[in-house]
């Protein structure tokens, strides 16, 4: 067994901080997980009440503890949080909750030597060649590690978009962060901002909850898929096709469209311009379809244009219309919000990402190891499953050196 005087911390206790843990475990590494929340799962809890993973039960669990079949094949928020309890019990995971990591260094950065052994004096270790990490947590903890990794969530700091007049509008905005069911919005005039997932999602639980009418604010005309089709997941073609070249799958991906999804065009809702496979490397995987077509061609979701501008109670959109909703749900997404944490080790790209994911370390901070900040089209859980394992044996190996 691979023992060393200082822990493993993992920064984070959802499924990917917790799937780490345990991979780590495994191979005989103490991991300890710090989670600013007062429970594993805080982001799921947070979550609206109708969310369904998007990947199947079979092809979302973590190592070493499958899904229990009476979650059935789309699992719901709330056994995604069972399920995510019963992992930390399992696996006799070592979780330390109510403490937020601030600031992570390196250790000879902290005790105020830039040079780190490599015989240049630029501050730059060679890979293999580090003194671990100092972590710096709330009530002025300070934490030795001799490895990190870094799992706090690709949906960490909600984003709401600076409009025009946002500050002084009057009327009700909330994030779909602060979204839970629909039963605030019975009766009411609603415009969901962003038709995303979670837009979309939001946008028919809006009208099955009996919400008057139902708005949905589009910039970029979405790629909208079958979750299933003909038992065949959406998630198995992603899974095979992430390998293909980029051109391939989106010449693929519109001849199924075609095939699978209606033509929206006349209800405001045209099919993209740019290929499915092209908008997933930007970041924008497609949206599940788990309602909203029905609801758009029966007229009870409405796409409408993006949001320019707030006006009093007004939102102005980008083609000029004026509306007044009586609720504004804004479906516009989070930041990683990684840069207080780790932005001083220049391990972040120009957008806040980390530069190296998975078990890649970066070169300026070996040792250091981040997983969950991806959105890929075969299923977060299952890569954030595959990461826990290569890092695992990454960080024993590295240990063991």
């Amino acid at each position: 067994m691979t023992t060393q005087p200082r822990p493993v911390y993992v920064i984070g206790g959802g499924p990917g901080g917790l799937a780490a843990a345990a991979a780590l475990r495994a191979r005989g590494v103490r991991a300890v997980v710090v989670e600013k929340s007062d429970e594993v799962g805080a982001s799921w809890r947070r979550h609206y009440e109708r969310l369904h993973l998007h990947t199947t039960r079979r092809l979302s669990a973590l190592p070493g503890l499958a899904m229990p079949r009476r979650f059935g094949r789309w699992v719901s928020r709330d056994d995604v949080v069972r399920y995510l309890e019963k992992y930390a019990e399992f696996h006799e995971l070592e979780v330390v909750t109510g403490v937020e990591v601030t600031r992570i260094e390196r250790a000879a950065d902290a005790d105020g030597n830039t040079d780190t052994g490599t015989g240049t004096g630029t501050g730059t270790p060679a890979d293999g060649d580090h003194d671990g990490f100092t972590l710096h947590a709330t009530g002025g903890r300070v934490l030795a590690a001799s490895a990190v990794v870094v799992a706090t969530g690709f949906n960490h700091t909600p984003a709401l978009p600076d409009w025009p007049g946002r500050d002084a509008y009057t009327g009700e905005l909330v994030h779909a962060a602060d979204y839970r069911n629909a039963e605030p919005y019975a009766g009411r005039d609603v415009l969901v901002v962003g038709v995303g997932n979670t837009g979309a999602e939001i946008a028919v639980d809006l009208v099955e909850g009996g919400a008057a009418r139902v708005r949905l604010a589009v910039r970029t005309a979405p790629h909208i898929v079958r979750r299933s089709t003909a038992g065949w997941p959406a998630q198995r073609t992603g899974i095979l096709v992430r390998r293909l070249p980029v051109r391939l799958v989106d010449r693929l991906g519109r001849l199924v469209a075609k095939a699978s999804v209606p033509d929206l065009s006349a209800y405001g809702l045209p099919r993209p311009d740019t290929g499915l496979y092209s908008r997933v490397k930007e970041g924008a995987i497609p949206v599940q379809d788990v309602g909203l077509i029905d609801a758009v061609r029966a007229g009870r979701v409405e796409p409408v244009a993006a949001v320019d501008s707030l006006d009093g109670d007004a939102v102005v959109l980008a083609d000029g219309t004026r509306i007044s909703p009586d609720a504004v749900i804004a479906a516009t997404g989070y930041r990683r919000a990684l840069e207080g944490l780790v932005g001083h080790l220049d391990v972040l790209d120009g957008r806040g990402r980390p530069l190296v994911h998975g078990a890649r370390t970066p070169a300026r901070a070996p040792g250091l190891y981040f997983t969950g900040f991806s959105n890929p089209i075969s299923g977060m859980f299952r890569e954030m499953a595959l990461d826990a394992e290569r890092i695992a044996k990454a960080v024993a190996r590295r240990l063991g050196d």
